[in-house]
Formats: structure tokens, C-alpha cells, sequence
């Protein structure tokens, strides 16, 4: 009798587990940024309508939420495509290759800028790079070089043009693609105005590294790293006495948070602020405002390209991937005058446009990162 049950169960378990394996999805399954998000919910609903294939499910995740979801597998227990709002890293690369996930289908979509955003209730700020740096790092140079814990409390102590409030910024977790491309854009940006940052950052002399490490008080136990990642210790670190706040990766919350609060700044990408244009005006950044023409001409010094990721494994087997690939990269999209500019996205060069969207036409896997 015992083995007969034991028969049973195993034949049970085997049926159990064929049946899961034959499971599939009929839907196309995305997670990720929430700065895409928008975008990718817009091409999802379009593709809905277009075809006969089921809208695509679309979730906001953060960038590194998405990617950490993306390269835990093949199957269709795992997302199809995840949304970045920075280039995948080959730390993420190698772990998707270490799942099984050896093709990967790059595409970049646009640029976006990354802004910082008051309530219109409040007069705009007029900003440097130098005035974000000394607002949000944890440490910054004190009286005589040497870094020191952050000591502003307002605005104006950091320069005497900025009004006399409390600094308080609303921004992203450190698994945001918005969070990332702000500290290398924003935060080295402004590092990098201190002439001792600056020489760190750029450095291959280690007695040179050593003595500038020393002048900005740096610990001896750091004199072995190189300067350049010394440097990005400081520059992305934010700080924790709350003059930054951590808002998660509903960049709608932190909209409307602005609206309550008229002495804050959010920091999220151009498309919400675009969306948003009643409620909220975004700040200058060294004497250029967070404006469509400004980032696509280069102009706006914190901007940054966007991208999403596809599984070649999983094209052909989950419906619609193809589908749904073609009608992001068409120029009805994403071109000049397509649909996605109305909801803020920066259209790429027609020439980039052409090469991505190629890759996405023929499944072309990116390359291995170095």
C-alpha cells in the first residue's frame, strides 16, 4: 500500500511539473524604469489596439529592480522585456548570462533629461552643477579643502543668489536609472568644480593620488584605490540627514508631493515634468532650462539616453514580442513627429533611429560589455 502511494505522488509530481513546463503566457510580459514606463504603457496600448494580440502588461520597477527580475531566467514565469533609463552593466550582463539569458536585443529609444522641479506656488531656481553638488552630497570641502559631513541647511548658505529655505529634495532609490544617470551627470558634474576633485577623478599618478587624498582628508586606508573610484564615492554620495529624501519610483508621487510641499524640488525625468507643466516648473541648470530643444541639442547638462532589453530566447515563444518591437522602433513612434514626442520622449537622429531599429527587425544581440 505505502509503495502504491509513493507510486501515485511520484506519477503526480511528474504530471504537476509537465503541466507547469507546457504552461505559457499570451501576453508580453515588461518591467523596469519608470522614467520608459510611460512611453512603453503608450506603445503597449497602440499595439493592443493595432493587432489581435493582448495588450502588453507594463510595470514600474526601477531600472535595477527590472534588470534584477529580467536576468533571473528564461521562462515565462520571467518578464519578456525590462525598461532602463541607463545601459544595462556588465555586472548585470554577466548574471543574465549566468541564468541562461546569452541573447540580448538592445535598443535605445531617445534621451530624456533629468530635472529638478519645484511647484509652481514657488519662484523657478536657478541653479549650478557646483550649488546641487554642495546641496545633496554627503560630504563636501569645508574652509580649508578637506572634506567634511555636509553642513548647509538652506539654499542661500550654499549661494547667496539661491532664496533663504530649508534644502529639501525629493529624488529616487539607488535602484533607479533616474537616481544613477543624477549622480553621474549632476553630482560628478559638480564635484568636478573643485580643482582637488577634479585631479582625483582624472589621476593615474599614485604619489599624486595619495598627496590629494591627503589634502582633502581622505583616510589612508582608501590610498590604495584609484583615484577615479575614490572620487565617485564621494561625488555619488547623498546625504542621509534628510535634506534628501528618498521618494521611491512613482515619480507621480513626488509630482504631487511638490504640490503640497512649494519649497521642495523633485528630481525626475523631463517626460513628468512635461506632463506635469501645470503643476510643476523645472530649474535652470547652469543658465539652461530642462526644455525639449535644449536636451535634444545637447545643451541641457543633465540628460541621458534610454533603453529597453529583449530576450531573443523568448520571441516566438511568448506572442506578440515581435509585434510589439516593431511598433516602438516605427517612425510613428518614436521618429520626429511621432507619438512618443507628444508624451516627452527626445527622439534619437534618424541615423541611430535606423540602426536600433534594424536590430530590432533582425534580433541582433548586443555585444558582450568590457
Amino acid at each position: 500500500m505505502l509503495k502504491k502511494t509513493l507510486t501515485l505522488a511520484a506519477l503526480s509530481a511528474v504530471m504537476i511539473s509537465g503541466a507547469a513546463h507546457s504552461a505559457s503566457r499570451d501576453y508580453v510580459s515588461i518591467v523596469g524604469s519608470s522614467t520608459v514606463y510611460p512611453f512603453a504603457t503608450v506603445v503597449a496600448e497602440q499595439f493592443g489596439r493595432k493587432t489581435a494580440f493582448k495588450t502588453p502588461k507594463v510595470e514600474s520597477t526601477g531600472s535595477g529592480g527590472g534588470l534584477k527580475l529580467f536576468c533571473a531566467g528564461i521562462g515565462v514565469q520571467h518578464p519578456d522585456i525590462t525598461n532602463a533609463s541607463r545601459r544595462i552593466k556588465k555586472s548585470e550582463q554577466e548574471k543574465c548570462a549566468a541564468n541562461g539569458i546569452s541573447e540580448i536585443i538592445e535598443i535605445k529609444v531617445g534621451y530624456d533629461g533629468i530635472v529638478m522641479a519645484n511647484s509652481k506656488k514657488a519662484p523657478t531656481f536657478e541653479l549650478s552643477l557646483r550649488d546641487v553638488f554642495l546641496a545633496l552630497a554627503k560630504q563636501v570641502p569645508g574652509p580649508d579643502g578637506k572634506l567634511i559631513d555636509n553642513p548647509y541647511k538652506t539654499w542661500k548658505e550654499i549661494n547667496p543668489s539661491l532664496p533663504a529655505e530649508k534644502i529639501e529634495v525629493l529624488g529616487p532609490p539607488p535602484t533607479s536609472g533616474t537616481r544613477d544617470a543624477f549622480v553621474e551627470l549632476a553630482m560628478e558634474g559638480g564635484a568636478k568644480t573643485f580643482a582637488d576633485m577634479k585631479k582625483l577623478r582624472g589621476s593615474k599618478d599614485a604619489a599624486e593620488i595619495k598627496d590629494l587624498m591627503a589634502k582633502l582628508g581622505i583616510p589612508e586606508s582608501a590610498f590604495n584605490k584609484k583615484g577615479k573610484k575614490v572620487f565617485k564615492a564621494v561625488a555619488h554620495a547623498m546625504r542621509e540627514d534628510g535634506a534628501f529624501i528618498e521618494a521611491g519610483e512613482n515619480d507621480n508621487l513626488i509630482v504631487n508631493k511638490l504640490e503640497a510641499n512649494p519649497v521642495a524640488l523633485g528630481i525626475f525625468g523631463y517626460s513628468f515634468l512635461d506632463q506635469n507643466s501645470d503643476k510643476v516648473h523645472g530649474s535652470l541648470i547652469d543658465g539652461q532650462e530642462p526644455t525639449f530643444e535644449n536636451i535634444s541639442d545637447g545643451k541641457y547638462p543633465v540628460s541621458r539616453a534610454l533603453f529597453f532589453y529583449v530576450k531573443k530566447a523568448h520571441v516566438g515563444k511568448v506572442p506578440g514580442i515581435d509585434g510589439y518591437l516593431a511598433e516602438f522602433t516605427s517612425e510613428t513612434a518614436w521618429g520626429e513627429e511621432g507619438y512618443l514626442s507628444d508624451k516627452g520622449l527626445i527622439p534619437m537622429p534618424a541615423t541611430e533611429r535606423a540602426e536600433f531599429a534594424s536590430a530590432a527587425k533582425n534580433l541582433i544581440p548586443m555585444v558582450q560589455l568590457k
